[in-house]
């Protein structure tokens, strides 16, 4: 995290506050003045101003000139720059501009062009703000420019202080309201076994086996598993040189006797899968009781009706969702697909941000944008579908855990999470993954988080 940031608006006490910004009311045209990030629908990247260019960047809270205040221009509306005033976001030709709010090219005719998403015209035309073609196989280039109307010039207006309201009651919170404390690399602990080379042992991503993180609340598992004779390992990058290697099964297991013991309980394991779908389906075999508490979104009608809550899933013991970040298409080809034996593929049900917020020391990335954007892939943070949205995995660690680095930053994961992620994505996380969890409190975020829902 950088030291100093300019504070555009004033700062909440606690992430449950109910923000000032007032909702649109019912039938207006356009959102109510305010401040905002103009986000794309296409990519979930924001507008950022860039020495008078107006590009997409990613999504970096109140840094990298991407907030804007709206406000009405008689029947049109002006986007003036949180950082420069009488800056605002206009057009000069055919290329997204910043120019002075008093230029005739600043004014935007804002009309809706979906439920939560907005179109911006150039009054008297039929040009808009809009994301410029891919070309040559790459993703959406960075400059903005204005043309056609179409899917690429839909935009969120999402603001930057969002109206929340307090969390419903325990029994009445679905999956995708509530927040879990998460185990980046939990296997790699230097408890349960060897997980890497000796030298790479020497910096282990937690140092608490996973009893004793099921013990401390961490509710979210990151596992990597490797395919060795013996099965399905886990290992960081490879099971060459590990001693006293964990398989997957033993880990799974215990997670699964906990619930048996603590049937209120819900876990969730994400796995970085390297191995075969058929060595997979024999590692989770050889789990006691997995059947028993497995959870199968995939037959329970979750994509057309939307999570349910999390007090039913306990009932009924659905209490152990698994996910795969494998290829589902690379699977087909083998014969065999992961869902058929209980394994979601995570790209279908959760958006994740980009992993690294940099080295284990030295200057920090807050930027929030999705692990999966680059260019044969587009799936921003921002991903909904009718009736169903994703689940939000947050990541906040660094390449390298070094203690006192992960101690900071996880002081700091309330803030990240309200200030770059939850924008970002225009929904709060529902998995909070941190390296040494035993470090900076970061239990205290996914409290705070627990006490509100972003609708």
């Amino acid at each position: 995290m950088r030291t100093s940031r300019r504070s555009l608006l004033a700062a909440t006490a606690v992430l449950s506050t109910v923000f000032a910004v007032p909702a649109p009311a019912d039938g207006a045209e356009v959102p109510a003045a305010g401040a905002y990030y103009v986000q794309s629908a296409t990519t979930g990247l924001n507008a950022a101003d860039s020495a008078g260019a107006v590009v997409q960047h990613n999504p970096k809270g109140n840094e990298d000139h991407q907030q804007w205040t709206l406000r009405q221009n008689g029947s049109s509306s002006v986007l003036e720059s949180a950082d420069t005033a009488g800056s605002c976001l206009g057009r000069s030709g055919d290329q997204a501009r910043t120019v002075a709010c008093t230029s005739a090219d600043a004014v935007w005719e804002v009309t809706p062009s979906s439920a939560d998403q907005y179109r911006l015209k150039a009054p008297g035309t039929d040009r808009y703000l809009t994301l410029a073609d891919k070309s040559n196989g790459a993703n959406y280039p960075a400059q903005l420019v204005i043309g056609p109307p179409g899917g690429l010039a839909s935009w969120y207006l999402t603001p930057v202080e969002p109206a929340t309201r307090p969390m419903p009651p325990q029994d009445q919170r679905t999956l995708d309201q509530v927040t879990f404390l998460t185990a980046h690399n939990a296997y790699a602990n230097g408890v349960d076994g060897g997980f890497a080379p000796p030298f790479v042992n020497l910096v282990p991503n937690q140092t608490r086996g996973i009893n004793q993180q099921l013990a401390d609340g961490v509710r979210g598992f990151m596992l990597d598993l490797h395919q060795t004779p013996d099965g399905a390992i886990l290992c960081h990058d490879s099971c060459t040189l590990v001693s006293r290697p964990v398989a997957l099964w033993v880990d799974l297991q215990r997670m699964v006797d906990f619930l048996k013991q603590h049937p209120d309980q819900f876990v969730t394991v994400f796995m970085e899968d390297y191995v075969d779908p058929g060595v997979l389906r024999a590692e989770l075999a050889r789990v006691n009781g997995l059947s028993d508490v497995l959870y199968r979104p995939d037959l329970t009608g979750v994509r057309e009706k939307g999570w349910p809550k999390l007090a039913d899933l306990t009932a009924a013991g659905h209490r152990l969702l698994i996910f795969t970040d494998h290829s589902r298409s690379s699977d087909e080809s083998a014969g065999l697909t992961r869902d058929s034996f209980g394994v979601m593929y995570q790209r279908e049900w959760t958006v994740e941000n980009y992993w690294s917020m940099g080295s284990g020391i030295g200057s920090s990335d807050w930027s929030c944008y999705s692990r999966w954007y680059d260019a044969g892939t587009n799936v921003p943070l921002t991903r909904t579908e009718p009736g169903f949205r994703p689940l939000f995995v947050m990541n906040h660690f660094r390449d390298v855990t070094i203690s006192g680095t992960a101690g900071a930053d996880n002081t700091k994961l309330a803030d990240r999470a309200r200030r770059f992620c939850r924008p970002a994505a225009r929904k709060k996380p529902n998995y909070l993954a941190v390296d040494r969890y035993d470090l900076g409190d970061p239990a205290s975020a996914v409290s705070t988080l627990n006490t509100y829902v972003y609708p």
